[in-house]
């Protein structure tokens, strides 16, 4: 057993050697091999690519001339295309140029326009502030105010149609008294009403420039002063006088729509506390509704009064209507019996004139014609028939 083992070994050792041998050689063979392939497949494509070489170069000039051929003619459509848009593309810019050239002589025009109404609108904030200069110098004087504010009672008062010296008067004494308010209004059976032209406008106007909170709160709350120390102002005054026939209430206008509003903002008891004191405080807005209304009464209250008057006219008015119409039916009658006549003495009586006028027209027809015709001969005969013996005028 012993003896077998390394018999196997070497058998083995053998068969490995002969294995590493076998693929050895293997190996030689296969590089011969793949060689000759190389060798073989190198040949063969070389001989190959030289072969197809031509019939490509061939089918590829043949290709490129017909592509050549094809590149030409889009190039030329493309050409003539690409001129057309040119073309168009040139109108289009001639056209855009003429729109552009009208745009700026617009632009220029518009521009010459702005710049003449900037200097009209600079014109005119030039004469707004002078005007508005001298608005605020008018109003920096109380004086100058309340005849501001006599002057805007006066506008809204021809507004209303209301005539000075028919309707109201301005800055009259009142009777038995030193007192002339600024307006009084005439009302029917001798009434009459006061008016007060009130124009509190220093801590307003401070107010509105002021930019301090607390400072603008200040000079709000002496303004709100001033409106109700103005009531007591005309309270005071007499302004309701019975014995002087004035109404129990007296008027206070306040010139200025905007001071009013900002009274009756931020003070709502104000009215309510006037009316207490048989005060009417109006503003431009309502002064012109009161006083309408005060001119649309005394226009009622007038034609009222003259309504029996008017009565006792249209009574006397019937009566002679009543007589004017009677002399007219007589008249008439007359007129017609004389149109009879006039109708008869142009028919019946002028036909038996003419009658006899008739007749010796004819007669004096007849003469003429015998006259025309002459003397018949002797022996013979007229041209009438008649025979000449004895009663012609040869044989008388």
């Amino acid at each position: 057993m012993s003896a077998v083992i390394p018999v196997v070994i070497s058998l083995a050792l053998t068969i490995v050697v002969v294995i590493w041998m076998l693929r050895a050689f293997s190996k030689k063979i296969e590089n011969n091999v793949l060689t000759k392939i190389e060798d073989s497949f190198s040949r063969a494509s070389m001989q190959a690519l030289s072969n197809n070489t031509d019939q490509f170069l061939k089918l590829a000039g043949e290709r490129l001339s017909k592509e050549t051929d094809a590149n030409v003619h889009e190039l030329t459509s493309k050409k003539e295309l690409i001129d057309n848009s040119l073309q168009q593309m040139k109108s289009e810019m001639e056209r855009v140029k003429d729109l552009i050239s009208s745009f700026e002589k617009d632009r220029n025009e518009k521009f010459g326009a702005i710049t003449k109404g900037l200097s009209y609108h600079s014109a005119q904030t030039e004469k707004l502030q002078e005007l508005t200069g001298k608005l605020n110098l008018i109003l920096s004087d109380s004086r100058q105010r309340g005849l501001w504010g006599q002057r805007i009672a006066d506008d809204i008062l021809r507004l209303v149609g209301m005539e000075e010296g028919i309707n109201y008067v301005q800055q009259k004494t009142m009777d038995g008294s030193s007192r002339r308010p600024d307006f009084t209004f005439l009302l029917p059976n001798g009434k009459k009403i006061n008016m007060d032209v009130k124009f509190p406008l220093d801590n307003f106007k401070h107010y509105l420039e002021e930019t301090v909170d607390a400072v603008r709160q200040n000079y709000k709350n002496q303004f709100i002063r001033d409106a109700r120390q103005m009531v007591k102002q005309v309270i005071t005054r007499e302004y309701i006088n019975p014995d002087a026939n004035t109404l129990d209430y007296v008027i206070i206008f306040i010139p200025l729509e905007q001071a009013y509003a900002f009274i009756m903002e931020n003070d709502a008891t104000f009215i309510d506390d006037a009316l207490k004191s048989k005060v009417i405080v109006c503003s431009p807005w309502t002064i012109y509704a009161l006083l309408a209304v005060v001119r649309q009464s005394i226009d009622n209250f007038n034609l009222e009064k003259s309504a029996n008057k008017i009565l006792e006219l249209m009574s006397i008015f019937y009566k002679q209507w009543g007589a004017f119409i009677s002399s007219m039916d007589r008249i008439g009658k007359k007129i017609e019996e004389l149109q009879n006549e006039y109708n008869s003495l142009l028919t019946t009586r002028r036909n038996q004139l003419e009658k006899p006028l008739h007749q010796i027209e004819q007669l004096s027809k007849l003469n003429e014609q015998a006259d025309d015709n002459g003397p018949s001969p002797v022996g013979g005969q007229r041209n009438n028939g008649r025979t000449s013996g004895g009663n012609s005028i040869n044989g008388i």
